[in-house]
Order: C-alpha cells, then sequence, then structure tokens
C-alpha cells in the first residue's frame, strides 16, 4: 500500500511512495504527529539522479524490519533537495558544522521543533569501512531520545543558536576594482591544472562559471594567461569521459583528474551553463571543437530533457539496467571491446575502440570503457567515423535507458534558456531558439503569477506548491534578458523587470545583502544565505548579474545600485577563493567595462539589420546587453530616441553614460565590442 508520498508531484518523492517505511513529506503536520507521539523526526534528504540516494533506499528504505523500527520509534520526512533547497541548505549547513563533510543523502534526526540533534549522510545496512549500520545508528538514537531526553534537547537548541549566531559581513560598498579580478586571476592560477586542465585534483567539476569569467577578463585586459586556462580546460572536458562522445552532454562530474571517468548522472544545470559557455568559447577563438560540443549539448538537452510541456527535465540517473537485471551506474554509457564487436564488426570495432579509447583493460568498472577522444581525429577519415559513431548510437539507444527526473525546476530553466537563446542565434539554429521561447512561456505560464512571484517547480505542466527561491528569480530573468537580446521581443525585459522587483523588496536586506528565501517564505530555523557559487551560480551573484544587464536596458540606477552592493560579495571572496564566487567575478568584470550598451535600430526584415544584430551578439565585450527593435520602437527603454541613419538601420554603443557615434557598418560595429 503507497505511503503519503503518492500525492506528490516530486519524482524523488514519487520514487519512494511504495516503501514501507510510513514517508511524510514535509509539513507541519508531520512535525505536529511527531509532538504528538513523543518520538523524534528522522530527515531524510536527497534528489532522483542520486546514486547513493538509491543505494541506501534499496539497502535500508526496502527493508521491512528497517522501516518497521522506523514506523515504531521515529517520524520519518522526506524532502526532495531540488524541490526545496531552502531546507537541504540550512540541515546541510549544519551537517558540515558538526562533521566535517556533507552530501546525499544527508540523514539529520530532529526534535519535534526541527531542531537537529545527530547528523550524518548514507549508511550502510551493516557496519562497513569504519561506518556504523543504519540499524545501529537507529538503535543508538532512540536510546539517547529516550533516555537522555533533556540532554538531546539541549544538544539541539545549542546547535540552534550556534547556526542562529553565524552572520555574514560583506562591506556592500566596496564594489570589485581591477586590482581585485587580477588577485582572482592569480589565484585560479595557482589551482590550475596545466596538464589536464581544470582545477584542483579529484573529484573534478567542471567550471563552467570559472571559465566564463576567464573569457570576460581575457577580453577587458587582453590576459593570454586567462584566454590559455579557458581554452586548455575546455578542450580537456571536451576529449575526456565526462563529456558524452556519442549523444553529447556532460555528465555531473569526473571521479579523477584527468577527467577520464565520470560520475554519470546529467544534470540540466550543468549542461546549460556549459551549453552556453562553449558557445562563448567559440565567440572568442573560433575553435571548431567548442562549436561542435555547444551545439551537440544543445541538442542533448532537446533530445533528453525537453518536456513535452516545452520545459526541460532535472537530470538523468547515473545508474540503469545492465541487461542482466542489474542496476549499474554507467551501464548506458560504458563499452567492452566485445560489445563494439558485436555493434560493428571487427575493422569498425577496431577503428572505434583506437579512436574513442576502448581498451581490453577498460578504464572503468568490469572491464568497460568509457568512451573518450583522444586528439587522433585527424588521422581518421571524418565521413567513416560520422557513421560509426551513428551506429554505436544506435546500439547504445537499444540498451536500457537511465531514469530522467521529469521534474521542471524554474531556476535550471532560465539557465537552459539563455544558453539556447544564445547558441541559436550564434549557429544559425532558429529550432534552438524557438526551443528557448517555448520554456520561457511555460515558465511564464505555469511558474509565475502577475504579482512577480514564481513557484520552483512544476510537473506535467502543473505547478508544485512550493515557493521560488532567490536562484529562481535570479536565473528565470537571465534567461529571459538573453531571450530578448537574441529575439528583439521586449516583454521578455519586462518580465524580467517583474521579477527583479520581487528580488528588491522580498530578498534583498537594507544593507543590500541577500537571502536565498522571501521574507514571506516558510520560517526554518535558520533563514538561508549563501553568496557563494557551487554546482551553479549562488542566487546571490546571479541576482547581481541580472540586476546589472536590466539596469543597463532600462536605465534603472535602482538596480544598478543593487547590482553594485550584492558585488561587494566577489570583492572580499575573489582573491581567496575565485573558484566559489566565479559568477560573481564575471559580473564584476561587466561593470567594470560598463556593460557596454547596444541598441539596433531598423526593419526588421533588412539586411543590414539583421548584419548589425548578429554583429552585436557575436561582441565580446563582458556581460554587453542588446537590443533590436524598429525605428521609433519604445518597447524597451534602450530603443528610445534611437532612429536610423541616413536611411540606413543603425546601431548604437554606449557605456557609463557615454554614446560612440551610431554606425551602419556591421565591421565597425565589431571593433566597439572587443
Amino acid at each position: 500500500m503507497p505511503n503519503r508520498l503518492a500525492h506528490e508531484t516530486s519524482p524523488y518523492l514519487l520514487q519512494h511512495a511504495d516503501n514501507p517505511v510510513d514517508w511524510w513529506p514535509w509539513s507541519p503536520e508531520a512535525f505536529e504527529e511527531a509532538r504528538r507521539r513523543g518520538v523524534p523526526v528522522l530527515l531524510s534528504v536527497g534528489y532522483s539522479s542520486c546514486h547513493w540516494c538509491h543505494v541506501m533506499a534499496h539497502e535500508s528504505f526496502e527493508d521491512g524490519a528497517t522501516a518497521g523500527y522506523l514506523n515504531e520509534h521515529f517520524v520519518s520526512v522526506k524532502v526532495d533537495r531540488e524541490e526545496r533547497p531552502d531546507i537541504d541548505a540550512v540541515y546541510m549547513e549544519a551537517v558540515q558544522a558538526a562533521t566535517g563533510q556533507g552530501g546525499w543523502p544527508m540523514t539529520v534526526f530532529m526534535t519535534p521543533d526541527a531542531e537537529p540533534f545527530y547528523f550524518g549522510t548514507y549508511f550502510p545496512p551493516e557496519p562497513r569501512h569504519g561506518m556504523p549500520s543504519f540499524p545501529q545508528v537507529l538503535e543508538g538514537v532512540r536510546t539517547a531520545w529516550t533516555d537522555r531526553r533533556e540532554e538531546v534537547g539541549e544538544v539541539a537548541r545549542r546547535i540552534v543558536r550556534d547556526l542562529s549566531e553565524r552572520t555574514l559581513a560583506v562591506d556592500t560598498a566596496r564594489t570589485p576594482a581591477a586590482e581585485d579580478l587580477h588577485a582572482a586571476l592569480l589565484g585560479l592560477t595557482r589551482e590550475f591544472d596545466a596538464v589536464r586542465g581544470g582545477f584542483g585534483g579529484a573529484p573534478k567539476f567542471p567550471p563552467a562559471m570559472t571559465l566564463e569569467f576567464l573569457l570576460r577578463h581575457h577580453v577587458r585586459t587582453g590576459s593570454e594567461a586567462a584566454l590559455e586556462m579557458a581554452s586548455a580546460t575546455g578542450e580537456a572536458m571536451a576529449r575526456g569521459g565526462i563529456y558524452d562522445q556519442l549523444g553529447g552532454g556532460f555528465a555531473r562530474y569526473a571521479v579523477d583528474a584527468s577527467w577520464t571517468v565520470p560520475h554519470f548522472e546529467k544534470m540540466l544545470y550543468d549542461n546549460a551553463l556549459l551549453c552556453r559557455v562553449y558557445a562563448h568559447l567559440w565567440r572568442a577563438t573560433g575553435s571548431e571543437l567548442a562549436r561542435r560540443v555547444a551545439l551537440q549539448t544543445a541538442d542533448f538537452m532537446i533530445h533528453e530533457l525537453r518536456t513535452p510541456q516545452g520545459g526541460f527535465a532535472s537530470a538523468l540517473d547515473a545508474d540503469s539496467d545492465d541487461g542482466t537485471g542489474r542496476h549499474v551506474e554507467g551501464a548506458y554509457y560504458v563499452w567492452t571491446p566485445e560489445q563494439l564487436r558485436e555493434a560493428l564488426g571487427e575493422e569498425d570495432a577496431a577503428l572505434a575502440a583506437h579512436y574513442f579509447g576502448v581498451t581490453e583493460e577498460g578504464t572503468f568498472e568490469e572491464g568497460a570503457s568509457v568512451l573518450q577522444l583522444p586528439d587522433s581525429e585527424r588521422l581518421v577519415d571524418a565521413a567513416k567515423l560520422a557513421a560509426v559513431r551513428a551506429r554505436l548510437l544506435g546500439a547504445r539507444e537499444r540498451r536500457h535507458r537511465p531514469g530522467r527526473d521529469d521534474k521542471v525546476v524554474a531556476a535550471w530553466n532560465g539557465l537552459a534558456i539563455a544558453a539556447l537563446a544564445e547558441t541559436g542565434a550564434y549557429f544559425d539554429r532558429p529550432d534552438l531558439v524557438q526551443a528557448a521561447t517555448d520554456a520561457a512561456d511555460l515558465l511564464v505560464r505555469t511558474h509565475m503569477d502577475w504579482n512577480g512571484r514564481l513557484f520552483r517547480t512544476s510537473l506535467d505542466g502543473v505547478a508544485g506548491g512550493h515557493a521560488g527561491v532567490l536562484e529562481d528569480y535570479a536565473d528565470v530573468a537571465e534567461g529571459f534578458l538573453a531571450l530578448s537580446a537574441v529575439t528583439g521581443e521586449g516583454v521578455w525585459v519586462d518580465f524580467a523587470g517583474l521579477l527583479l522587483d520581487t528580488v528588491l523588496v522580498h530578498f534583498t536586506a537594507e544593507d543590500g545583502t541577500l537571502y536565498d528565501t522571501a521574507d514571506d517564505a516558510e520560517a526554518l530555523i535558520r533563514r538561508p544565505q549563501d553568496p557563494t557559487d557551487n554546482a551553479t551560480p549562488s542566487g546571490w551573484t546571479a541576482a547581481a548579474g541580472a540586476l546589472l544587464s536590466y539596469a543597463a536596458y532600462t536605465g534603472s540606477a535602482t538596480h544598478r545600485q543593487a547590482a553594485e552592493k550584492a558585488l561587494g560579495i566577489a570583492a572580499a571572496l575573489g582573491a581567496r577563493a575565485p573558484r566559489f564566487i566565479s559568477w560573481g567575478l564575471a559580473v564584476a568584470e561587466a561593470l567594470l567595462d560598463g556593460p557596454r550598451e547596444v541598441a539596433v535600430v531598423g526593419p526588421a526584415d533588412h539586411p543590414g539589420t539583421r548584419a548589425l544584430h548578429r554583429t552585436a551578439l557575436l561582441g565580446t565585450a563582458p556581460g554587453a546587453v542588446v537590443a533590436v527593435g524598429e525605428p521609433g520602437s519604445e518597447e524597451v527603454p534602450l530603443l528610445s530616441g534611437r532612429g536610423l541613419v541616413d536611411g540606413r538601420p543603425a546601431a548604437y554603443v554606449c557605456r557609463g553614460f557615454t554614446c560612440d557615434a551610431p554606425t551602419s557598418d556591421a565591421e565597425a560595429l565589431a571593433e566597439k565590442l572587443g
């Protein structure tokens, strides 16, 4: 018989609806039940594509004896961290403070007042590698709760008190200066892996936001070191196992330092960020590899993640059926030499093994290899290789596919809209621009109300009940502004303004710092506030970027000042932790450059208008904003008062309240925009 999670919309929660555990969703009723029964709360937080979440579910939450013990002695609450990032952030802060590490599944034991007192992540079903078993943990917590209730309560109150006393001091009066960004570059240089690309050691995460900062810094300063680090990292990832050499798209991270073996889950946010930065890498360098990766990653999002409603699903699982009934990580993606021979025959299998680095020893588990792309394609006939790749992809598609989390997350769809709109414009792919527009329409229609408030998630075209957090407002606004630049439709600037006004009213403190949740959101034991970039731009730095761009489109001093205050965090952290404030640094590059404001005026069907618009979009000036419209258009304030020049379409470039003379020459415009 299904438990209460059967009524939820989160695919992750629905995966646990048939567990024998008597799960509750996060709700006041769950904590009231714990209070009524006088038992502690088990909070289990994970997400649909989390490998170890699935492992713990199979080992413990599907086990009748473990479930019976949980049901007797606890109230068990299950949370999807992608649906409720606020809950995840607050309790992960407590886990990391108590244990020095974190991860998912996150396991927290709490009082009925939601005050945490014992923490962990994955617990095995029996003692292993120095870890207690999950039944031992449950027994220990139950004993402590029964025999030392007052002591447990005091520990919980002290933890909450310690968390509440943590404050974030940021000098919002100090915006980043050129020397701050230079110091950040030096910090990245020290962490750069000159042999294998990327930053730091294993595990290695794709640093999309860091690459964006490096590209912008190169344009503003001429730093060849910045461009070299961006180019080398981009090529290393594109040739490594972290990139799907058959179907396109990137895995979540590499478990090693050489990008060889990935953790195979594929997330929408990674692929949106990487699609956009590879398109920007092509724009800066003309790299054919960057062009191919940008387009293949865009096509991956369209083919694998697009929902029937026009949005984009959250993720693909790392695990799938290996054909023998076992659910195995990477089974869909890896190859043995024998599997190549079965799919291609002896001769073409030998070519594929050489080209993709498949060996008898293997680079993964049980003699299988992750496909890579050694620097050898120049030695292979391109047409022959394309045929082999197509046959392998066809063979792979006959395997059991990884599961998909169909949940549409507003923030990640905002990132996808920006990536697809720009990639489609750069490479003359109107289908990608249309996909970006369809996703934006879904967000307006399903996630957004006319008061400028957002729901974080939807499923099958129906909004979930959870309020959007700061990253939702910021990333969706960023996507809308990018879409307006490409399509010339000013309504997207208006929608972005609605969202950013909500940021100013409900997420911004008096000193200009930003909170992750609105001032009228559900109260937790602490109001989360994290400015650091992680897998995605933090809501804080993403808001700074969207506010700065919106101010450039509209001339709003209020939005520009809010952006400048928010960027105080980049000045504070840039030299010390550049990888964890990279999007803030990229936005700071735009601030130092202006950003440049480009208004293209002319009839939409005129070749001169199209040439100037394309040139403006391809300009590399950091964070430049582009508006295009008919003569006399007032749809976007940046276009106001602009007209034709000698009867011809014209482009106006302004920066810092100073405008250059308008030009009808695309080459002259290109020189003005880097």
